[in-house]
């Protein structure tokens, strides 16, 4: 198996203290955004830990939010991403900032080029925030687990202007088993002899633990956790749930699945107007877990895809891969209710999702597993997407092909030979992705947007992206210009998928 240079800190899993409970998710008619003027002090942002309760249980888990306590950053678009992040929690860490495009130095990804934050340390960020949209930002190590990510939203003055309740939610895949063992267990027969039902590991102490890559990890020790019975949280290759052709959905069973922090037991429950328009910014968090939004009985219109707007589509069901974002505005009946918005698991009956009310509506208990599976992500909808604004029409200067391929045998995940693909600066560069596995692959790009230009061999004019969806046996092609020098990484956003070496770069020629 090919190993990519992605360090990970082991250390930074599930130790040390509790802060306290998240704070609610905001939501708010659209209002002044929060940066700074040219010239002001940078936006506090504190990784911090904290407490939530999920099924009954307190959780320890990480927070990323502001000196208020609100969770993530909002600024104004084309202004400037100007932003302390505080390390304030109990490991080294760093942050990625999904979805904009800042110089390599302050992307984000350990080593690549910039060190972890150590705790207690401060590291200024500065530069553009770019033309607006819904975005996130999140540690790109297994942190991102414990929920060390938070929604990052780009306002432009045309939303500020509008006439619409902005909510923003934001999804996870939760487990009470650290991920470390997750990760164990999906490798295989020595992993998981680490799965130890209903025994506590105790606090340990990692402070001489390698920080390097990944290799070697199914022997590690794990934090202060109760791993509770083994049947929950861990990797599920005997249950696994399966899709038409033998495809491979689900390769974790994870103890719940969150909406802004909450499940259907506890759903947050957000005041909407009768008559009234909604947009529901939605962020797929999750770090294994393909969702489908319904939006029940509210028909909705989707108008933008990881914060690039399409010319819009009307629907109720709406697919959303890990690491993407969709924006659909709504519009509330006049006479009212109560309407949930539901993220149903792929191939499964779990769901998690907030309720929209207005007024005095009754809000009635919605199962956290429906009666029916979650629809299978395939590509329909992304071949129906037209950008607003596309890519000027040229002919590639370089055009790169790769096969997404791996096995759930061995855990064992690639992007073709592993080796960098190459490019100069001020090139069209297209690359043909064909997934020859039977898991589908959220495929991200740092550092750029792209443009879906050819869809299992038909050339369309799709969507501006930075993540897409490449399910089994299917092809996918995108484009973009390449005008920010780095070495960036290219890799599946199924986050074990990535550790497990479905990562490579897009070097620029003279970097790195």
């Amino acid at each position: 198996m090919v190993m990519t240079s992605f360090h990970l800190n082991r250390r930074a899993l599930l130790l040390g203290a509790l802060a306290s409970s998240a704070p609610a998710f905001a939501t708010a008619r659209a209002q002044p955004a929060g940066s700074p003027p040219t010239g002001s002090p940078p936006q506090a942002l504190a990784v911090t830990r904290r407490t939530i309760e999920v099924n009954g249980k307190a959780a320890s888990v990480y927070g990323l939010g502001r000196e208020d306590g609100a969770p993530g950053l909002v600024l104004d678009a084309d202004s400037r991403f100007s932003v302390a992040l505080t390390n304030k929690g109990d490991a080294p860490t760093l942050v990625h900032w999904h979805g904009l495009t800042p110089p390599w130095a302050q992307d984000g990804v350990p080593d690549l080029p910039a060190p972890m934050l150590a705790v207690g340390e401060t590291r200024t960020y500065d530069f553009p925030s770019g033309p607006g949209g819904t975005h996130w930002m999140h540690a790109h190590t297994l942190q991102e687990q414990s929920l060390l990510a938070a929604p990052l939203i780009v306002r432009t003055a045309a939303d500020r202007a509008a006439d619409e309740q902005e909510v923003v939610v934001l999804l996870h895949d939760f487990s009470f088993t650290p991920a470390e063992e997750l990760l164990a267990r999906l490798r295989g027969p020595a992993g998981s002899a680490m799965s130890h039902g209903g025994m506590n590991h105790g606090a340990m102490n990692h402070a001489g633990m390698n920080h390097g890559t990944m290799s070697g990890m199914a022997g590690m020790n794990h934090g202060s956790m109760n791993h509770g019975s083994m049947n929950h949280g861990g990797a599920s290759h005997a249950g696994m749930s399966h899709g038409a052709g033998g495809m491979d959905l689900n390769d974790i069973e994870f103890d719940a699945y969150l909406a802004n922090d909450r499940t259907l037991d506890d759903p947050q429950v957000v005041r909407v107007e009768r008559g009234g328009r909604v947009r529901l910014r939605l962020i797929n968090g999750a770090t294994a877990t393909a969702f489908t939004l319904d939006t029940g009985a509210l028909e909705g219109q989707l108008i933008a895809v990881d914060g690039q707007p399409v010319v819009p589509v009307t629907g109720r069901r709406f697919p959303v891969v890990m690491g993407q974002r969709i924006d659909l505005r709504l519009t509330l009946p006049k006479d009212g209710g109560a309407f949930p918005l539901l993220a149903l698991r792929e191939g499964a009956r779990e769901r998690t999702g907030l309720i929209l009310a207005t007024p005095g509506a009754a809000v009635a208990k919605i199962p956290t597993s429906g009666s029916a599976t979650g629809p299978v992500v395939d590509l329909a909808l992304e071949e129906r997407l037209w950008a607003v604004d596309t890519l000027p029409v040229l002919k590639p200067d370089r055009q790169l092909a790769v096969s997404l391929s791996g096995e759930m045998a061995g855990y064992d995940w690639r992007i073709g030979d592993g080796a960098p693909l190459t490019v100069k600066r001020g090139e069209r560069v297209e690359i043909a992705m064909r997934n020859t596995s039977m898991m589908m692959h959220p495929m991200h790009l740092h550092g750029h947007h792209f443009q879906v230009v050819e869809i299992n061999g038909k050339r369309v004019s799709g969507a501006m992206r930075d993540t897409v969806a490449v399910p089994p046996m299917t092809s996918v092609t995108i484009a973009f210009d390449t005008g920010n020098p780095g070495r960036w990484p290219f890799h599946c956003h199924h986050l074990y998928h990535m550790v497990a070496g479905m990562m490579s770069f897009v070097a620029y020629e003279g970097v790195g």
